[in-house]
């Protein structure tokens, strides 16, 4: 029996809700919440414990690290500039990043810092929405030279958070030399975390206050922001990382002591943010509607749809590692993935959205008119993170009933 108006069947629900239990009870996870909205409909269950040290249950408004889900909403932010005509996609950053001007790239990645050639071109923004601009993330121990002074820098971090307000955190990213050539190859985090900056520049206010204003207030996201108010505490999850040895989770971020109670020195657009499932739909939401959400237009429905178009070249994917096989079945538009070949239950072609490092899942899928968000807080992404994040998404499609 399906519900009428989701088509998502009742019993395949149940199904999802029991393999969900499975993983608390396993102490796999400490808590869960499951989204699924269809058709307008949605469907929510809230599984196991916001604190397990201290035995407080999880509910629907309990409130999250997000992580990378952050970037969707960064880039939605600095979509809106382009709308306004105060960014364009192919402007070099130049203008109000002076500090990304004239780069250097160094010229092997393990070799010395000085070793450099010229920049064959300014980075874009449009660079930076593409994780194009030469500069993110190095998968592995910090063992090169660039490696090092990208640590010492301290420009990326999950906690404690970075030390260094936003017009110090380009001064010291600007005075390293770049990974690879603007536009080469897709390179992780960074571009989001700069477009933060950007966007502060290009509308004269802070980048916490814009997202505020512009996103946040206007479609009722009243949980969402760079850190927890003291009379919200009380509704933080506590964090766990999975000790390696043991498998077993330990205490990661206490939600009573933790680093996501005081306002960031840096907001990060890579991922600063706390939100609630229920707030999350919303901005999932206004995607799923092609920038609207109710009577709010936040973007015009093209300029959704480049966002949710891949961007990147067949040769730029083959240069550019991350998760083994990631690239054969998706791509990367402005800010967020997506779909690209159905090879999976819930791998369907057009389907958009992202995932945080602290276990939260996103996808809005328009062909199938629907929404699904997982919130755990378990540090830990791509095969490391294996298990219910992998089987959330099979147990999502698995209950469509039409």
């Amino acid at each position: 029996m399906s519900s009428s108006k989701s088509g998502l069947s009742k019993a395949r629900l149940s199904r999802m809700r029991k393999a969900v239990e499975g993983y608390v009870e396993r102490g796999e996870v400490v808590g869960a919440i499951t989204l699924i909205e269809r058709h307008g409909e949605a469907h929510v269950d809230v599984v196991g414990l916001q604190d397990r040290e201290r035995g407080v249950a999880l509910k629907r408004d309990s409130i999250f690290r997000i992580a990378s889900m952050t970037k969707p909403i960064t880039a939605t932010a600095a979509m809106i500039l382009v709308e306004e005509g105060k960014l364009r996609l192919d402007e070099p950053v130049d203008r109000l990043l002076p500090e990304l001007a004239n780069r250097q790239v160094i010229n092997r990645l393990d070799g010395p810092l000085d070793d450099v050639t010229p920049a064959h071109r300014p980075i874009t923004l449009r660079d930076l929405l593409t994780f194009r601009m030469g500069f993110g993330m190095a998968f592995g121990p910090p063992v090169t030279p660039l490696q090092i002074a990208v640590n010492n820098a301290q420009i990326m971090s999950l906690k404690p958070p970075v030390p260094h307000a936003p017009d110090d955190w380009m001064a010291k990213l600007g005075a390293l030399p770049l990974m690879h050539q603007p536009g080469e190859r897709w390179m992780y985090h960074t571009g989001s975390d700069v477009l933060g900056v950007m966007i502060a520049r290009a509308s004269g206010k802070p980048f916490e206050t814009f997202l505020k204003e512009r996103i946040f207030e206007p479609l009722g996201m009243k949980d969402t922001g760079f850190s927890v108010p003291a009379n919200k505490i009380n509704r933080l999850s506590s964090c766990y990382n999975v000790n390696p040895a043991s498998g077993a989770l330990e205490l990661y971020d206490d939600a009573r002591d933790s680093t996501w109670t005081k306002a960031p020195v840096f907001p990060a657009g890579g991922g600063g943010l706390v939100s609630t499932v229920d707030d999350y739909l919303a901005f999932a939401s206004m995607m799923l509607g092609y920038g609207k959400l109710g009577k709010e237009r936040i973007l015009s429905r093209p300029t959704v749809q480049v966002m949710t178009t891949d961007q990147l070249t067949a040769a730029q994917k083959a240069a550019s590692a991350f998760f083994p096989g990631f690239w054969d079945s998706q791509g990367w538009g402005l800010g967020l993935s997506m779909v690209t070949q159905r090879d999976g239950v819930a791998m369907n072609p057009g389907r958009f959205g992202w995932d945080g490092a602290f276990g939260t899942s996103w996808a809005s899928d328009p062909g199938e008119d629907m929404t699904a968000i997982l919130m755990i807080q378990r540090l830990g992404m791509g095969p490391q993170a294996a298990g219910l994040n992998a089987d959330f998404w099979t147990l999502a499609y698995q209950t469509i009933d039409d």
